[in-house]
């Protein structure tokens, strides 16, 4: 599917059948449920029927980890946390088929640290709270990244395969944005909250749709430099307009503004690989990229009657410049950097952070950070968890510079649970991604009748 006579669909097709999943999700709510269900069952089959021969269980991670908050939206969860839980058990199964690299040792000893945080939390936590769902809420997402990244890591994929992996993770961004503009075709007749915008969102999280609608931007603005098809291209540029759209009205700024930096990742690292022929080529697509970008901001601009001018430069409706351009994340850093410098050694314990706020500052919320959250929670064993999630690419990338997505989804990773924590599975998903060996096919030519291989 999605680029590899493996599967049946091309890249058109697929679009179509998640415009049709928009449709019917749209008309009849309680069709969400299943199909999730049957994404589920097809991956699974596909996985345990060809015993990963293929990576079918990333293709199924993927496809989970891009339509969480679609199918959280619509109702289709079993739990809150199923998209993690999923992700995980995809992988797991493909592990248990696959087997996982030797050098694995760093992230299985990443996955070890989170365990004292658990004892701690157990002793630490309140008699009133639930601290199983206190914990399955804060280490779902950590979880999730130790198995992507042990699944990954140092794993040879062949780029056909890869981008069957990144068609996947896609397209049910593709099916939930379809259906918020049959949910909210204008933003002319609707109200306009210029902290967060709930009616371009379904009345959903602005933050996790920023992220997702983002990250959706960042893969399409990808495949225009990475396909070579104009009709193709065309039919990108128009979804990133509309993906890109959807991403701003939402007024939550971090999913918009990490989608650039990681664009502009890419696009820095491309530019460096290519050749002098390459480059004429990357600089026209650059341009029209640049245009596109341009064109979307003022339409943007225009559909919410210059306020989100005002979100983006940090005023309030009146025009006035805001003191805090962080919208309070910042003192929640500093409240859990605060619990880290009061309990250093072991933490104040997995999902303590909450009550800690409530206690200390009065602030009923949970974390935006998942760096201080670390480091609070954990302790010092949380520093060191930090220092291997960051520095293992790291020392990987500059051995092996075959990824160009390395740089972009390492970034996508980092700056989303800077802003958004690890609510979502996507950041913990694409943060494995950034670890895979892509083998080229020019290299290793696969004699097969292809479809169309965008």
């Amino acid at each position: 599917m999605a680029g590899t006579s493996r599967y049946q669909f091309n890249y058109v097709e697929l679009l179509l059948i998640h415009l049709g999943m928009a449709l019917a999700v749209y008309f009849f709510r309680p069709s969400s449920p299943f199909i999730l269900l049957g994404v589920i069952v097809y991956f699974l089959f596909l996985t345990i029927v060809n015993e990963n021969k293929n990576n079918e269980a990333l293709m199924g991670a993927a496809y989970i980890a891009g339509g969480e908050v679609f199918f959280r939206q619509t109702d289709a969860m079993f739990f809150y946390e199923t998209g993690k839980y999923m992700v995980i058990v995809f992988l797991l199964i493909g592990m248990f088929f696959k087997g996982t690299s030797s050098r694995t040792a760093p992230y299985w000893t990443y996955l070890f640290i989170l365990i004292p945080g658990i004892v701690v939390a157990s002793i630490t936590m309140s008699y009133d709270s639930e601290v199983r769902k206190l914990v399955a809420f804060n280490l779902s997402g950590p979880v999730a990244l130790g198995v992507s990244a042990i699944y990954c890591y140092y794993k040879k994929i062949q780029e056909r395969d890869f981008k069957s992996v990144i068609s996947f993770l896609l397209m049910p961004l593709i099916a939930h944005m379809f259906y918020l503009y049959l949910y909210t075709p204008s933003m002319m007749d609707v109200g306009i909250n210029l902290q967060a915008n709930y009616a371009a969102t379904g009345g959903y999280g602005p933050n996790q749709i920023s992220t997702v609608f983002g990250f959706g931007a960042v893969l399409l603005a990808m495949r225009l430099f990475v396909v070579r098809h104009k009709l193709i291209n065309l039919i990108d540029l128009v979804l990133l307009g509309m993906m890109g759209y959807r991403a701003l009205i939402t007024f939550s700024r971090g999913g918009v503004f990490t989608a650039i930096i990681c664009i502009a990742a890419f696009l820095v690292f491309l530019y460096y690989k290519k050749g002098g022929r390459e480059k004429n080529r990357l600089n026209f697509k650059i341009f029209l990229l640049g245009g596109a970008i341009l064109i979307l901001w003022l339409f943007s601009l225009a559909q919410t009657g210059g306020l989100l001018g005002n979100r983006y430069t940090n005023r309030d409706a009146a025009g006035e410049l805001k003191k805090d351009i962080t919208t309070g994340r910042a003192e929640l850093v500093e409240t859990e950097l605060q619990a880290f410098i009061n309990h250093p050694v072991i933490g104040i314990g997995v999902g303590k952070g909450y009550e800690y706020r409530l206690e200390n500052q009065g602030i009923s919320i949970a974390t935006h950070n998942e760096i201080s959250r670390m480091l609070s929670e954990h302790g010092l064993l949380g520093l060191v968890a930090i220092l291997i999630l960051i520095l293992v690419p790291i020392i990987f990338w500059t051995k092996f510079k075959n990824n160009y997505y390395f740089l972009a989804f390492l970034a996508f990773w980092f700056l989303t649970i800077n802003h958004s924590a690890m609510r979502i599975a996507l950041p913990a998903f694409v943060y494995g991604l950034a670890l895979l060996y892509i083998v080229d096919d020019k290299k290793h030519p696969v004699h097969r009748k292809r479809l169309a291989n965008q």
